[in-house]
Order: structure tokens, then sequence, then C-alpha cells
């Protein structure tokens, strides 16, 4: 009996050194497919985020008023395109969704802001005698864009380049805006007084509304209710209520606003007053204004998706070109950097991120590419000849 225990044990031992070298092995043997699958699941999220990366490819656009538009790939800052126009590109803008360019031409005999530019410190602008109010006339009714200016808006595919669409506007059209929700395009037609509104689903343009005198660079609120005008040549911002599709009323600013920014809440408005070298920082719901010394002939101003600063780009003029772009803290009121760019900086916008700065430079072909992080320029690339508006995708 004893003889039978002793096997027993002996047997029971033997099973369980046996199960547990299989428990062992097994073990042993699924580390190797954990590990596999640790690879390729790190192999499918590296290719999934190239994808991604590829998908994702954006691009910024510039208006050259010697006739055409620069595309260039904002990961390298290399001009990958060169789409030729026939007539001065004054301004351009991507569509909210990126599929789409659209650009204000002006034909024929009209000049742009090279041979205009936007005057000097002293109020002597040829843009306009906005500063000179005794005749009660505007140069943009008379010669410096050359008599019937008229223009288009183009639409083209930001992948393709393919002209989409052509749109007749008014008389020297100058900026052009999506609404956010993009239902329409509204381009300003500076020497008819007025903004043309294009409907997107039929590229034709269905209402005509009446500004101030002399509609330049404006920008539309981000819940597309509101478009805020600048009105070079009455010291004023004209706002647009795009449900009802007419001006409600005007803000008086300061001397020749060129353009203007509204923060994403649509509770401030600036504008850049060409002719006192100041940003005017207004409050929406009082009209109470503030204004911010900057640099000498300031053209166009950006606000960053932050609402922190507004960014603007000094132009001066052709004889006496300023080249600096003044950031200033809307919260705190007054400048915080100034940074040097080329000669003539006009166009300028931020990217998605807020961390570059990309700035047209009218009288060097060129844009300034900026670290807004450091407010140090990291690049500058060559474009076409006398680059105006700028736009980015999202």
């Amino acid at each position: 009996m004893k003889k039978v225990k002793m096997s027993l044990i002996t047997l029971l031992m033997v099973l369980g050194v046996i199960l547990a070298g299989c428990s062992t092995e097994s073990d042993k043997s699924s580390e190797p497919v954990a590990k596999e699958n640790e690879v390729n699941k790190s192999s499918v999220e590296t290719k999934d985020t190239s994808e991604s990366d590829l998908e994702t490819i954006q691009y910024y656009f510039t208006a050259n008023e010697g006739g055409s538009i620069s595309k260039i790939e904002a990961a390298t800052n290399k001009v990958v395109d060169t789409i030729d126009v026939d007539g001065v590109v004054h301004n351009v803008q991507v569509s909210p969704d990126g599929k789409m360019l659209g650009a204000t031409v002006i034909l024929g005999g009209g000049e742009g802001h090279g041979e205009e530019s936007y005057g000097e410190s002293d109020g002597n602008d040829s843009h306009g005698d906005s500063h000179e109010k005794s005749n009660g006339d505007s140069s943009h009714n008379n010669n410096s864009h050359g008599v019937g200016s008229m223009g288009k808006a183009l639409f083209f595919d930001t992948d393709t380049n393919e002209l989409l669409n052509t749109v007749e506007v008014g008389s020297h059209p100058a900026h052009f805006v999506f609404t956010e929700d993009g239902k329409y395009a509204l381009v300003t037609n500076t020497e008819d007084n007025n903004v043309s509104v294009i409907d997107m689903k039929s590229f034709t343009v269905t209402d005509t509304i009446k500004t101030g005198k002399g509609p330049h660079g404006f920008r539309i609120s981000a819940d597309s209710q509101k478009a805020y005008i600048a009105n070079m040549s009455e010291d004023t911002i004209s706002v647009v209520n795009l449900e009802l599709l007419k001006e409600e009323k005007r803000i008086k600013v300061g001397s020749t606003p060129v353009t203007t920014g509204i923060t994403s809440d649509g509770k401030t408005l600036v504008a850049t007053l060409n002719s006192e070298n100041m940003l005017a920082i207004v409050d929406v719901k009082t009209e109470q204004i503030e204004k911010v010394e900057v640099g000498n002939g300031p053209a166009q101003v950006y606000i960053d998706g932050n609402n922190k600063f507004a960014y603007v780009a000094n132009q001066g003029t052709e004889e006496v070109p300023s080249n600096s772009v003044s950031v200033v803290d809307l919260v705190e009121k007054k400048v915080t950097a100034t940074i040097e760019t080329g000669k003539g900086a006009h166009g300028v916008v931020t990217s998605s991120d807020n961390k570059r700065l990309y700035v047209t430079n009218m009288f060097e072909n060129t844009v300034t590419i900026i670290d807004t992080k450091q407010n140090k320029v990291i690049d500058t690339i060559e474009v076409g000849e006398m680059p105006n508006g700028i736009s980015i995708m999202n």
C-alpha cells in the first residue's frame, strides 16, 4: 500500500512539473505575439499618421498684382505652382472648407496698390482724398485706378488650380471674403461704393449692398451674421447685416481705414488707420474706440485664433516703404513687439494653429514667415510680382 501511495505521489509530482513547463512555455510563446501585435499596431498608427499628413497638406496663396497667384506649400514654404491671371489680382481667400480659392481681379488698365500705395502719414494719400475733404471726391472715383476698372471674382479649385467659375462684379473690386457658413462670397467694389453678394450655389450676384465711400478691406463675423467693411474715403466702417442683406449703420473710426478684423466672439472690432498710423480698437457693443500707434502706413490687419493679438502690416509707400509688423495685444491695447519684414508689408495671415505668421512684401515680391512664439523671422521666400492679399487653408 505504501508503494502505491508513493507511486501516486511521484506521478502527481511529474504531472505538476510537466504542467508547469507547459504553462511557462505558453507564457513565453505569448510574449512575441504581444510584441508583434504592438509592432503591428505601431505600424498601422504610423501609416495612418502618414496618410493623414498627406490628406491635410496645407497651402497658402498670394494675390500678385503683376497678374498671377502663387501657391505655396505651408510645410516647406516652397512655391509649388503659379496660376497666371489676366488682370491685376488684388485679393484672395480660401473657402472655409479649404476646397476653393476666391480672387478679385481688376481688368484692363486698372491699378493696384503698388502704383497707388496708401499714402504717407502727412495725409497726402493717393488712395483717395479722404484726408482732404474740401471737394468731397475720392480718387477711387477718378483716376487712381483708371476709369471704369470693371472686375471679376474668380473661383479656383485649391487642389488642381482649375478655374471653376467667373463672376462679374463692380468697378475696382478690392477684397473677397467667404461667409463661414459657405452660403455667400462678398466682394467690395471700391469705385461703386457697394459690395457684391455672390450666392455660392448658383455663382451669381444676388444682391448689391450700398456702403460708405471707398469700401475696401473687410472681415465677416464667425457666425456669418455681420460684415465689417472699411470705407477709406469717409473714415467709417459699414456694418452690413447678412441676414437682411443691408447696411445697418456706420461707425466713424478715424482717417483712412484700410481693412478690419473682428474677434471670433464678435465683441472687438479693429481697423487700420492708414493716415494716422494707428490701429483703432472698437468695443462693438458700446462703439467706444481706443487707438494704438503702429508703424508707418498700416495696411492689413489679422487677429489670431485666440483673440489675443492683432498683427498689423505696415506698408508705407513705394517711395518711402515701411518694413514691419506691429504685434498689438488686444487686452492690454499696446504694441508688444515690432518685427522687421521686407519692404511694403501688406497682406497678413496666421496659420490655423497660430504658430506662424505670413506677410506679403509688395515692393520686394516676397513673403516673410514669422514664428509667433518668438516673434522672429524664420524664412523669406520669393513669390510673384507685387504680392498683395494672402490666405491660408485651415
